[in-house]
């Protein structure tokens, strides 16, 4: 079987994101969603709109985003298009809340380890393809997040949040903490639910990943620590699991002084199994060709 082509430049650069997409030679039909992070308010790590303009504008697409699970200012949709509105995503670009109204989009889960079903916002049903651009960096559940975090909890609606964290027992965002199940349950949730997006798009995807500003904690935290290491690249594929594979082996080959921090975090909360299950759901490949761009 050959192997999943992963693209990398250690160059990170607006320009080069759009490089990193245009070497894929993967064309986004139709009305294409690019599902980001918007950034929890009072996070410095995240993302900027201004960094994403020249890549958004190239595949002429539209910011999606879901409301989260958990107090803050995204958990509701009016303060989290008021958070859009802050963050410069809506000053910028055509930005879609995909949950803002119900009722949720159910998602088959074909043979999931947990899931049977995945509960995303029902506007997903206006796009055609989409591009994950994902800020690849630590997490405090599931030990890092990149492609595979946000395809399953980035794209989910807030009830399909909770339903993911809970291993597909609570949908009410207010009762999630109450039920939270053992940690390996949760990242094959995770799995199960990136699956059913990859499987929805059929294969109109394309996945990037930015590994800078390389946190312990995600951009869903309000008060996230500094950086722990120093910038590694942009990293893009067709294959998320590749792609995620790639990024964490990234991290783990690295003399960088901060580097045990992070790999601490991914090991503590056994951050590999989500690749682990999503290679064996068979929507992407743990076995790669790293390929270095100038």
């Amino acid at each position: 079987m050959e192997k999943a082509k992963v693209y990398f430049t250690k160059k990170i650069t607006p320009e080069n994101v759009v490089t990193m997409f245009e070497v894929l030679k993967k064309e986004l039909p139709g009305k294409v969603a690019v599902k980001v992070h918007s950034g929890e308010l009072g996070n410095q790590n995240y993302l900027r709109p201004e960094f994403m303009k020249k890549i958004i504008t190239h595949v002429n697409g539209t910011i999606v985003e879901c409301n989260t699970a958990y107090e803050g200012a995204r958990n509701e949709s009016e303060k989290h298009k008021e958070l859009l509105k802050n963050h410069g995503w809506s000053e910028i670009f055509p930005v879609d809340l995909l949950d803002e109204e119900g009722p949720d989009k159910l998602l088959p889960v074909e043979n999931g380890y947990i899931l049977k079903e995945n509960y995303v916002g029902k506007n997903i049903e206006n796009y055609d393809s989409m591009l994950v651009l994902s800020h690849f960096k630590g997490h405090p559940m599931g030990g890092f997040g990149g492609a595979l975090k946000q395809l399953s909890i980035g794209v989910a609606s807030s009830a399909g949040k909770s339903w993911i964290h809970t291993a597909g027992v609570e949908k009410n965002q207010y009762k999630l903490w109450d039920h939270l199940p053992e940690q390996d349950k949760f990242l094959e949730a995770m799995a199960d639910a990136a699956s059913s997006v990859v499987n929805y798009f059929n294969g109109q995807m394309a996945f990037i990943n930015v590994m800078c500003n390389l946190s312990v904690d995600c951009d869903c935290c309000a008060k996230a620590e500094d950086p722990c290491m120093q910038d590694i690249g942009i990293l893009s594929s067709t294959d998320p699991v590749a792609l995620d594979q790639a990024c964490v082996d990234l991290i783990y080959n690295s003399t960088d002084k901060g580097r045990d921090h992070l790999v601490e975090r991914i090991e503590r909360q056994n951050g590999i199994h989500t690749i682990e299950a999503a290679s064996k759901l068979g929507f992407g490949s743990r076995e790669y060709e790293l390929i270095e761009m100038d």
